[in-house]
């Protein structure tokens, strides 16, 4: 994607099923599970790089002994940095005392880090909050070993305030209103309540203070809690966490929406929000790796017993189409066949934008992560070619002539390297006019890969803003002297912010949205823009369940054929000779290319929850307003 659009975050979670000195002697290191997810973060470092977060809890220790441990980092690299604190602990604590260096037992009570339970997390920023204190996972104390919580999650909730106001109706002061902290206090506040009635229970069965601890590790049923915790929740998520005596749960929200995938052995469970991150760092087949079901939780107890939970009632499953186009890694089987299947399908559009002069054009991708894309696309311009090949040598006959035969042979799609990133190079600058000159020069491109007669073709997998294309990307092609450059996207327009754990926010943000109300501008129906501005005024204070995204009428007049055409033009420098045109996706073949992933809102406006309706009407308000803030 040419413009940096940033998703969320990216969970980890592991439980060693055995002893430390298990995988000592099977495996070589009781830092097994350390090691295993210093990989998994490391595979999922496309889904966050401004923070990252690691926590582990050791079972069974005894009182007065450090069970759980939890370091987080903030810095410009922060996986390597939170596991090079670890192994400097490690390190050390072996340097001082070469015994402990066999000494599993003696590593366990005495390293921190060391435990059978492990939970990873990796994030971008929320909200432009990059600080320590925003990296998961987040830590609830408590003297009480069962009501300690650890929770990490890739997730934005639509209804803050709500929730908020709950923990407030409970008699809680929360110290900020923000969806990581409501969403942990609201399972904090159930499992409070959960372990207090199960000690006042277990002491009417005569057990004394003591002897309740085990049996409340036991018998607490961490569904029960997730139930009463999630009850409100709207939002996409998926939520893991541990509790200080050793159970743990990952829950995914009603809609499938946010992913998460598991694996299961006699040794191990894990649970990530990627599969190849799992097949890769545990060399396991595909097949035996699961996708957790929408409204789900994996709970892990304490004793190692792995249950799969219905927390909430499934709805409709609306999976995030965007992490098969962009954010998941295009490793995954599945992925990568959808990947090539959208630039198959986008073909035929790029066949009509050439005028069918395949002789005369030039096939190219960028960024990098559309190159699998690409691959579908010329795939099916070769066929393309075969077929029409075929036609013409049956329409010559067996008179055919060896030249002949071969002019006809050698037409094949031209593909070229166009634009080559320079990872080396980085824009320093951010904010002053000089920062499109050395944006610009982040590509460098391939002279002579184009002739002035051609046509140049390159596929991106989504154009959002259209900022980068404009100001430094079609000025950087145009230097190659193309007849015309034609932009595919991989993904059809994006119209609507995401708010479910995407960094798409403002409507004013998205170039389809400056292409409608330039059109209405043009066929002098700007009032229009106002009647939707008011509707959605009057019903900011309505139930969820009765709003209704009003900003679809903004695009209703128009065929995405036309919105498509006057973005090319707002795309297009006024200093540039190629013509430019801009193609997208179909909604229709999203849907077919990526049949398991329906959630399409962020191009159709079909929210999954109630809540998006109200958060696009909100986004209208801003912008109508003039307010440049997010609308969630």
């Amino acid at each position: 994607m040419s413009d940096a659009i940033k998703h969320e975050c990216g969970i980890s979670l592991i439980r060693l099923l055995k002893p430390l000195e298990y995988y000592k002697e099977k495996y070589g290191s009781a830092f097994y599970g350390v090691n295993k997810m210093y990989l998994m973060m490391e595979k999922q470092h496309n889904r966050g790089q401004d923070g990252a977060g690691f926590a582990s809890i050791k079972l069974d220790m005894n009182p007065g002994e450090r069970y759980m441990s939890r370091v987080r980092s903030s810095q410009q690299q922060p996986i390597q940095d939170i596991f090079k604190q670890i192994n400097d602990r490690i390190n050390t604590a072996i340097i001082e005392d070469p015994d402990l260096k066999n000494d599993v037992a003696r590593q366990k009570k005495e390293i921190p880090y060391i435990g059978e339970l492990l939970l990873g997390h990796v994030r971008y920023g929320t909200f432009g909050k990059n600080s320590i204190e925003s990296v998961h996972p987040f830590l609830r104390q408590n003297n009480w070993m069962h009501r300690n919580l650890i929770v990490a999650g890739n997730f934005n909730m639509t209804n803050v305030d709500e929730l908020f106001g709950n923990l407030i109706a409970l008699g809680q002061h929360p110290k900020e209103m923000a969806d990581t902290i409501t969403v942990m206090e609201k399972i904090g506040h159930f499992l409070d309540d959960a372990v207090a009635k199960l000690y006042k229970q277990i002491k009417k069965e005569g057990f004394n203070k003591r002897e309740a601890s085990p049996l409340i590790a036991e018998r607490l049923n961490v569904a029960k809690v997730l139930r009463k915790a999630a009850k409100n929740w709207d939002g996409g998520y998926a939520m893991g966490g541990l509790l200080g005596h050793g159970d743990a749960f990952l829950l995914r929200d009603p809609a499938g929406i946010r992913p998460s995938y598991y694996y299961k052995d006699d040794e191990i469970v894990v649970v990530a929000s990627e599969r190849p991150v799992i097949q890769t760092v545990f060399n396991v087949r595909y097949d035996d790796i699961k996708e957790l079901d929408p409204g789900n939780a994996i709970v892990i107890k304490k004793n190692g017993k792995v249950s799969f939970e219905e927390i909430l009632q499934p709805t409709e499953r609306k999976a995030c189409s965007f992490e098969r186009i962009y954010f998941s890694r295009g490793s995954d089987k599945e992925i990568y066949q959808e990947r090539k299947m959208l630039g198959k399908l986008v073909f035929p559009e790029i066949l009509k934008a050439i005028d069918d002069d395949l002789s005369h054009s030039v096939f190219s991708y960028i960024p990098n992560t559309a190159e699998t894309s690409f691959l579908g696309m010329v795939r099916e311009a070769q066929n393309y070619l075969n077929n029409k090949k075929e036609a013409q040598i049956l329409a010559l006959g067996p008179n055919i002539t060896k030249e002949e035969l071969h002019k006809i042979l050698d037409v094949r799609p031209r593909i070229e390297k166009v634009a080559i990133k320079d990872a080396k190079l980085r824009t320093f600058i951010t904010q002053d006019s000089s920062r499109d000159d050395l944006v610009a020069h982040v590509y460098d491109i391939s002279y002579g890969s184009v002739n002035p007669d051609d046509n140049l073709v390159i596929i991106d997998d989504s154009i959002v803003r259209g900022t980068t294309l404009k100001r430094s990307i079609l000025r950087m092609l145009d230097r190659l002297n193309p007849k015309k450059i034609i932009v595919v996207s991989s993904a059809p327009q994006i119209r609507y912010p995401d708010c479910y754990g995407i960094d798409m926010a403002k409507l004013e943000d998205f170039v389809a949205f400056k292409a409608a109300l330039a059109l209405h501008k043009e066929n002098d129906t700007e009032y229009l823009i106002k009647d939707i501005y008011e509707k959605c005024l009057r019903q900011v204070n309505s139930k969820d369940t009765d709003v209704v995204n009003y900003v679809k009428e903004l695009y209703e007049p128009f065929s995405p054929e036309t919105i498509s055409k006057k973005i090319g033009e707002l795309l297009s420098p006024k200093d540039i000779g190629a013509k430019v045109e801009i193609i997208y996706q179909t909604i229709e073949n999203l849907h077919k290319a990526c049949p398991k992933n329906l959630g399409d809102w962020y191009f159709t406006g079909d929210y999954p929850t109630p809540g998006g309706n109200r958060v696009v009407n909100r986004a209208f308000i801003n912008f109508y307003e003039g307010k440049n803030e997010r609308a969630y």
